[in-house]
């Protein structure tokens, strides 16, 4: 069990790479041979390796396990040069990011070992346990230990532990948006660990592929009330082997969305997961289908333009997605007008419940009062959306989407402190509402907020930011449906 005492969070969220004892880079050349590269590493007493031709050309690593893993287990020859069994995965942290951004993104590259950079040049780097023990429990010993889960039935009790950890991080008051990012490393993690399971059952795929998640999950805003949103891209291949790839990968997601279901990840009702035939095909396919939803893109077709833009890929070839993503920013430079019409016009079909004597519109369930406060976060999500595929800004996150369209000049600086501080305070009510309702209350998570539940200073600040969605609201009419009714 997660206890609260296992939240001791505060001062580590606000420490950064540059507060942690980095040990110093020491690289040897690709030719080195691995029996002396193994003798570097025990007389300096290092775990990693770096293989290059200097300190800023690093080509790879090594680690003990890549020694015993590639080398004593395979009965390799020692005198080979030690590139061919060097890790090539090299990913670099800037040493003003935050300890937390760094184990995040170990996690996301399933990597022990990040190189720090300062500017442009590595100065040393830095292993996940060395920050693991800056924080000896909390959110991300939890993430290490769904790493470590065996089976389905282990993940799923571990995704029942979440949100325990989120109403102690809430209470904490650990801004909104890191939240989303454990949540969604959790949820990350989970389906990692479904898809490498599913792969040791049904053997190595036929065909270079990549695993995709779409929506709030896309975007790295997951709350406690989630379902599946997902996709796989594959390869094109010859003629004869397209059927064999195609029914490969819809058995394959066929086993892992059920396995998600299973651990609490609900089967997606509009029926967009990777399950569904429509959503699991080749590069070439997947390709038609952006062009066709910009080209000829009518209200049905940019809601799935709007979902499948919010992207972000898991697991396989990363590279797949960042075709399609290339492919897509050509489609963007000489899109139909209708395209951004009918964008803006999906993107006002949800308004702030604000009446016209500025009180918050609800619905009863009951005899009590509530509001949807998903519905009521739609708008920031596709606003910033549409702005950034005006822009061609390909970050899939709202609030980074806000900062990138604040350093284009498509927003001010007053303008982005606005729509991060109202979409961020509605997530972190959210996040909090979400959890207490499971925990105390032993209900599944819902959108529904309960007005009664609400301090005066929460209402007075709800109303302050129906205000301002419904003036962004109004810049998008202007914008993009040229229609101010």
């Amino acid at each position: 069990m997660i206890q609260s005492t296992t939240i001791q969070s505060d001062k580590f969220y606000s420490r950064k790479v540059s507060d942690l004892h980095h040990r110093n880079l020491r690289v040897c050349h690709t030719e080195t041979k691995i029996f002396e590269a193994a003798q570097i590493m025990a007389k300096e007493k290092i775990s990693c390796l770096f293989i290059g031709e200097s300190e800023q050309n690093i080509q790879g690593f090594v680690t003990d396990i890549t020694l015993r893993d590639e080398v004593i287990a395979k009965q390799l020859d020692p005198t080979l040069p030690i590139e061919l069994v060097m890790d090539r995965g090299i990913v670099a942290i800037s040493q003003d990011a935050f300890l937390y951004e760094a184990l995040l993104l170990m996690f996301q590259t399933k990597t022990r070992y990040l190189l720090v950079r300062d500017k442009d040049e590595y100065v040393g780097w830095i292993s996940r346990n060395k920050i693991l023990t800056e924080q000896s429990q909390g959110p991300f010993i939890f993430i290490q230990s769904v790493k470590q889960a065996m089976d389905v039935s282990e993940l799923r009790e571990k995704w029942q532990q979440v949100p325990k950890i989120i109403h102690q991080l809430v209470t904490n008051g650990l801004k909104a948006e890191i939240i989303n990012q454990i949540i969604s490393t959790v949820s990350d993690t989970i389906a990692l660990r479904v898809i490498e399971n599913t792969i040791q059952k049904v053997g190595p795929p036929p065909a270079k592929f990549v695993f995709f998640v779409l929506g709030s999950e896309g975007r790295g805003e997951q709350t406690l009330k989630t379902d599946q949103d997902n996709a796989i891209i594959y390869e094109d291949k010859a003629n004869e082997q397209r059927e064999l790839v195609r029914a490969y990968f819809l058995d394959f997601a066929e086993r892992v969305s059920t396995d998600l279901d299973f651990i609490g990840f609900s089967f997606c009702q509009g029926g967009l997961m990777a399950k569904n035939p429509k959503w699991t095909h080749s590069l070439s396919h997947w390709k038609r289908n952006y062009e066709s939803w910009i080209q000829e893109s009518t209200q049905e077709t940019v809601m799935k333009y709007a979902t499948f833009f919010d992207c972000r890929a898991i697991y396989g070839e990363f590279g797949i997605l960042d075709e399609l993503k290339e492919f897509m920013d050509r489609q963007l430079q000489n899109p139909t007008e209708r395209f951004f019409m009918n964008m803006g016009t999906n993107s006002l079909q949800f308004e702030p419940p604000l009446t016209f004597f500025k009180n918050i519109r609800t619905f009863k369930i009951d005899g009590e009062k509530f509001f949807d406060i998903k519905k009521t976060m739609s708008p920031i999500v596709d606003l910033a959306r549409i702005f950034a595929l005006k822009n061609r800004i390909f970050e899939s996150n709202t609030g980074l989407r806000i900062k990138a369209l604040q350093e284009a000049g498509v927003f001010t600086e007053k303008e982005a402190q606005e729509l991060s501080h109202a979409y961020y305070y509605l997530m972190a009510l959210r996040l909090e509402k979400q959890a207490f309702s499971m925990i105390e209350h032993r209900k599944s998570p819902e959108n529904f907020v309960k007005i009664k539940e609400l301090t005066k200073v929460q209402l007075v600040t709800l109303v302050e930011i129906f205000k301002v969605i419904k003036e962004f609201q109004l810049k998008i009419k202007v914008e993009f449906t040229k229609n101010l009714f």
